[in-house]
């Protein structure tokens, strides 16, 4: 995670965006007391969407949760996938 002010990020814009998007770091621009500004890659904001999207569901959640456990106790299996 990086950390800059905004007077540093509007003077090096460029290179804290080509860090955010190339690093897949999330950027915190302080505004003052208790504000601030968090960028990070669109990829990034995707991923947590998505994960935002999976646990909503309580029955999304249980299925998830179920998968992790037959994971960790080895109680499952691999298939071949079938190429087209």
């Amino acid at each position: 995670m990086l950390t800059t002010t905004f007077s540093d990020f509007r003077r090096d814009l460029k290179k804290y965006l080509d860090k955010v998007t190339e690093n897949f770091e999330t950027l915190i621009i302080n505004r003052g007391r208790d504000k601030g500004i968090v960028i990070m890659s669109l990829d990034e904001y995707n991923s947590l969407n998505a994960t935002y999207h999976e646990l909503s569901s309580k029955v999304n959640e249980k299925r998830l949760d179920s998968a992790i456990e037959k994971l960790k106790s080895s109680n499952s299996f691999e298939k071949e996938l079938l190429e087209s």
